[in-house]
C-alpha cells in the first residue's frame, strides 16, 4: 500500500465504513497503511485515505523544497521505483516538480507563480525494477498560496466624464475601475480608491474641492456648488488605488470631467442697415451678428432668428451653422417703383429653450433697414410658357397671340422669334403680335405630343432682354380621306352560306378622332349581288348575297372616316369568286373540275382529254405538211431534195425564238396573240395557216415585263454554210436584248452541230431545179439517221 510521509503539518482525514471522524496527526514522519494484503494475494480495501492538498507558498526562495514523500509497503519485499506525472513534471509547465525515484520524496524545483498556475494535480506511481506497477496511481494535489506580489492597475489610462454646470452636490458624474492580479479571495486584491488632487481648466478657475469618490466602488460625484461652464470648462482629477484595503500596493490614474453647458445666456445683437437691388430674389442682402456665452456649436449657443413685421414675406432670415450669424435674404423680388425702403425688426433666441437657472432677461431684438436700389429691369412676359391652341389647318396670316410682354421701366420693346424650326410663325417686331406664316403639319418631327415649341425674345431700349417658350397645341383636323385595302381578293362561291367573305379595312393619315371608326358601304345601285357587314371599327366583311358564277367581279365600295367633317372615298374591289375546299382555300382549275358534281369519272375524263389532244396534234401535223411547205418533184441523179421552186427554201422557215428554257420554262406556252389572222396580207407565202402568225411577226406574252421595242434579228441565213455559226450568234445576241419574247430568264439554245456534216449543207439544195426524177438510192448508204427518209422516197 501507499505510505504518505508528510513534511511539516500533515492533516489526514480517515473515513471508516462504520463511522466518520477526523483527527490531527502529529507533525512527524509516519506510515499510513490503508490497504492490507492477505495470504491469498488479493488486496482488500479496508479504508481510504483522503489526502488534503499540499499548500505551497508562491515565490518561495527555498528551492528546491521537499513537499511530500510517498512509500509503498512493497519496499519490504523488494526494491521499489517511484515515478511522478502531470502538469509541472512532464507536461507544461514542465520542470516545476520532481520525485526521488528511490525515496519517493516530491520536491519543487523552482519558485511558483500563483497568477500563472494556482494549483497542480499530479499522479504518483510505485513500480518494480522491471517496470511492473506495484500500486494503483496516487493523486497528489498541490495548491499554490497567494502573496501580494501584484499592484492594482486602472483599466484606462484616462477616464472621461461630463457633468452639467450648476449641478447640485451629490450628482453622480462617472465611475472608475481598477483590477488586481492577486487572489480576489484574499486581502491582496481588496482595492480602495481615492482622489489625490484636483486641477481646473482654465487653471485656478476653481480652488475648492468639487468632487469626491467612493473608495470601494470608484464612483465620482459632486461635493460642492459653483460649477459654471462660462468660468471653468473642465477638471482634471488625479486618482489612486491601493490593495490590502488601502494599506498595500498602490497605482495612480487620471479622470477628466468636462462641464457641460446649459442655456443660461440669451443671445444679443445690435441694429443694422443693408441694401437690396430690385427685381432680384433668393439672394443674400446682409448678415447680423449675435453674442452668446454658452457652449459654441451646441443648441444652447445656436441662434434662431425671425422677422417680426414682414407681413408680405418678402424677406427671410436663416442661421449660418458655422458662424451663428443671421443671413438675411430677399425671397420675393422688390420693386423700387412701388417701395423704396423697408424697416425690419428681427428677434433672436436659442435653438434650445433657456434654463430656469438663466437670468430672466427679455428677448433680444434688432432693427434692420433695407434700402431698395433701382436698376434697369428686364421685360416681363405675361406668361411663360406662352400657350396657344390652334387647328393644324390654320389659315396663313391668322393672329395667334397678342400683348405677350411688358416693361416695368416703360421703355420701347423689340420682339423676335429666336427659335422656329419649321418657320411656321411670324411676329410683329414692335407689337409682339404672333401670327401663322403657313399651315401647320402635325406630322412634323418637331411636333411632340401635338405640341410645337418655339422661343420668343423681347429686348428693351437698354439692351436687356428676356425669352419665353411658345407652346402651340395643334388640334387635329380631318385632312385625308380613308383609303380602302385590299383592292383585290378571293371569295368562295358559297360564301353567303358559310358567312365568309373578303375582309376589308382602311388606312387614314389623320390622327384620332378623325380616323377610325370607319364606315363601309356599297352604293345602292351596286348592291344587288353583294353586301358589306361591319365587323368592328376598322374592318368589314364583303360577301355575295347569292351564289355567283366562278369568275371575276368588280365591286364599288364607299369608305368614310369619323372626322368632322366626314371624308369619304370610293374604291373598286376586284373580287375573284372561286370554288373553295373544306379549308376555305380556292381550288385549282383541275381540282375544281374534279370536285364538281358532273357525273363523269376521273379516268374517263383523262381519256377524253388525251384523245382530244392527240387529234389536235394530228390535225396540226397534217396542215403543216400540206400548207406550210411546197411539194417538190424529185428526179433521179439531180441531188438531194432538189425541187422546181425558184425560191430559197430558207425563206419558208418560221423564227419563233422560243428555243431554250428547258423543262422549267412553262411560260413559253402562255402566248397571247396580238395579231388577228383576218388582217393577214393577201400576198402568197406571207403567213402560215397552221399557226396564223405573219411571217416575221413575233408573238408576245401577257407576262412580258414591258412592251419595249425589240432588237433587229438577222432575217435570212447566209448562203455559205460556214457563216451559219455567225448567223446563230447574231440571233442569240439579239434575243438576249429582247425584253418582249419568252423565256425571259434563260438563254436561247440553237441546235447548231458545227461544220463538216457528211450530209452537206442545206445551201446545196438548188432553188431552180427542174422537175426531173432523181435517184434517192444513195440515202440507204447514209446510215440509220436517213433510213426513214430513204424509205419515204423509195420508188418501190
Amino acid at each position: 500500500m501507499v505510505v504518505l510521509w508528510l513534511l511539516g503539518t500533515l492533516l489526514c482525514q480517515v473515513w471508516s465504513s462504520a463511522e466518520t471522524h477526523q483527527k490531527e496527526e502529529e507533525l512527524q514522519l509516519q506510515a499510513v497503511y490503508p490497504w492490507r494484503k492477505h495470504s491469498s494475494g488479493i488486496v482488500r480495501v479496508k479504508r481510504d485515505w483522503i489526502i488534503p492538498p499540499i499548500r505551497v507558498l508562491e515565490n518561495s526562495k527555498q528551492v528546491p523544497e521537499d513537499l511530500v514523500q510517498i512509500k509503498s509497503d512493497k519496499i519490504f519485499t523488494g526494491e521499489v521505483i517511484y515515478k511522478l506525472e502531470g502538469p509541472g513534471v512532464d507536461q507544461e509547465p514542465k520542470n516545476l516538480f520532481e520525485i526521488d525515484d528511490k525515496t519517493g520524496v516530491i520536491r519543487s524545483k523552482r519558485p511558483l507563480d500563483r497568477e500563472k498556475h494556482n494549483s497542480f494535480t499530479l499522479k504518483a506511481f510505485a513500480l518494480s525494477p522491471s517496470g511492473e506497477r506495484l500500486e494503483n496511481p496516487t493523486t497528489i494535489e498541490i495548491v499554490v498560496l497567494d502573496q501580494n506580489d501584484n499592484r492594482p492597475a486602472f483599466t484606462q489610462k484616462q477616464f472621461e466624464g461630463t457633468v452639467s454646470e450648476f449641478s447640485v452636490p451629490g450628482t453622480s458624474v462617472m465611475s472608475v475601475l481598477a483590477t488586481d492580479a492577486d487572489d480576489p479571495m484574499t486581502e491582496n486584491a481588496a482595492l480602495s480608491y481615492s482622489i489625490i488632487s484636483q486641477e481646473s481648466i482654465p487653471a485656478s478657475a476653481v480652488t475648492k474641492t468639487m468632487f469626491g469618490i467612493n473608495n470601494q466602488t470608484g464612483a465620482i460625484y459632486t461635493r460642492d456648488v459653483g460649477l459654471d461652464r462660462e468660468v471653468v470648462k473642465s477638471f482634471r482629477l488625479k486618482l489612486q488605488v491601493a490593495d490590502m484595503g488601502g494599506m498595500g500596493l498602490t497605482s495612480e490614474g487620471v479622470a477628466v470631467i468636462h462641464v457641460s453647458d446649459i442655456n443660461n445666456n440669451a443671445p444679443q445683437f445690435s441694429p443694422y442697415r443693408v441694401m437690396a437691388v430690385e427685381n432680384r430674389q433668393d439672394y443674400e442682402i446682409g448678415r447680423v451678428n449675435v453674442t452668446d456665452k454658452d457652449d459654441r456649436g451646441t443648441g444652447n449657443w445656436e441662434a434662431k432668428y425671425s422677422i417680426i413685421n414682414d407681413l408680405n414675406r418678402n424677406f427671410a432670415i436663416n442661421t449660418d451653422p458655422f458662424t451663428n450669424q443671421g443671413v438675411l435674404t430677399v425671397v420675393k423680388a422688390l420693386d423700387y417703383e412701388t417701395q423704396h425702403e423697408y424697416v425690419l425688426i428681427l428677434s433672436v433666441e436659442n435653438l434650445n429653450p433657456l434654463s430656469t437657472k438663466a437670468p430672466n432677461l427679455p428677448v433680444s431684438t434688432a432693427t434692420v433697414t433695407v434700402t431698395v436700389v433701382n436698376e434697369n429691369e428686364a421685360p416681363h412676359f405675361r406668361e411663360d410658357p406662352l400657350q396657344i391652341v390652334v387647328p393644324e389647318s390654320v389659315v396663313p396670316g391668322t393672329l395667334l397671340k397678342a400683348n405677350i410682354a411688358y416693361d416695368p421701366d416703360h421703355s420701347d420693346l423689340r420682339y423676335e422669334i429666336s427659335r422656329d424650326p419649321e418657320k411656321w410663325l411670324d411676329i410683329d417686331r414692335n407689337t409682339g403680335d404672333i401670327s401663322a406664316r403657313r399651315t401647320f403639319n402635325m406630322r412634323s418631327p418637331h411636333v411632340k405630343n401635338n405640341i410645337y415649341t418655339a422661343v420668343v425674345k423681347v429686348t428693351d431700349a437698354g439692351g436687356v432682354s428676356s425669352t419665353a417658350t411658345l407652346e402651340i397645341m395643334l388640334k387635329e383636323t380631318n385632312d385625308f380621306p380613308p383609303l380602302l385595302y385590299p383592292l383585290s381578293g378571293t371569295v368562295c362561291r358559297d360564301a353567303a352560306e358559310k358567312n365568309s367573305g373578303l375582309v376589308l379595312s382602311a388606312v387614314d393619315e389623320d390622327f384620332p378622332p378623325h380616323a377610325a371608326p370607319f364606315t363601309f358601304e356599297i352604293p345602292d345601285d351596286m348592291s344587288t349581288n353583294w353586301t358589306v357587314i361591319q365587323v368592328n371599327s376598322t374592318h368589314a366583311l364583303l360577301q355575295p348575297l347569292v351564289d355567283l358564277e366562278v369568275g371575276e367581279y368588280a365591286v364599288t365600295m364607299l369608305v368614310s372616316d369619323s372626322g368632322s367633317p366626314v371624308l369619304s372615298a370610293y374604291a373598286q374591289v376586284n373580287v375573284t369568286v372561286c370554288i373553295c375546299d373544306s379549308y376555305g382555300d380556292c381550288k385549282s382549275e383541275v381540282a375544281a373540275i374534279f370536285g364538281s358534281s358532273v357525273g363523269i369519272s376521273f379516268i374517263a375524263l383523262i381519256i377524253i382529254m388525251a384523245s382530244i389532244a392527240l387529234l389536235l396534234l394530228l390535225l396540226l401535223l397534217a396542215v403543216a405538211v400540206t400548207s406550210c411547205g411546197r411539194r417538190h418533184h424529185i428526179k433521179k441523179g439531180t441531188g438531194l431534195l432538189v425541187g422546181d421552186s425558184e425560191d430559197d427554201i430558207r425563206d419558208n422557215v418560221l423564227n419563233y425564238d422560243e428555243q431554250g428554257g428547258g423543262e422549267e420554262d412553262e411560260n413559253a406556252f402562255n402566248i397571247d396573240m396580238l395579231w388577228n389572222p383576218h388582217d393577214a396580207p393577201s400576198t402568197p407565202g406571207s403567213y402560215c395557216p397552221v399557226s396564223g402568225y405573219p411571217r416575221g411577226k413575233q408573238p408576245l406574252r401577257k407576262d412580258a415585263p414591258h412592251n419595249l421595242p425589240s432588237p433587229t434579228y438577222p432575217r435570212r441565213p447566209p448562203a455559205d454554210p460556214s457563216d451559219i455559226e455567225d448567223y446563230i450568234n447574231d440571233g442569240l445576241e439579239a434575243a438576249d436584248h429582247d425584253p418582249n419574247v419568252p423565256p425571259y430568264d434563260t438563254a436561247l439554245i440553237y441546235d447548231y452541230e458545227g461544220e463538216g456534216s457528211l450530209a452537206g449543207s442545206l445551201s446545196s439544195i438548188a432553188s431552180g431545179s427542174s422537175d426531173e426524177d432523181q435517184d434517192y438510192d444513195y440515202l440507204n448508204d447514209w446510215g440509220p439517221r436517213f433510213q426513214k427518209l430513204a424509205n419515204m422516197y423509195d420508188p418501190r
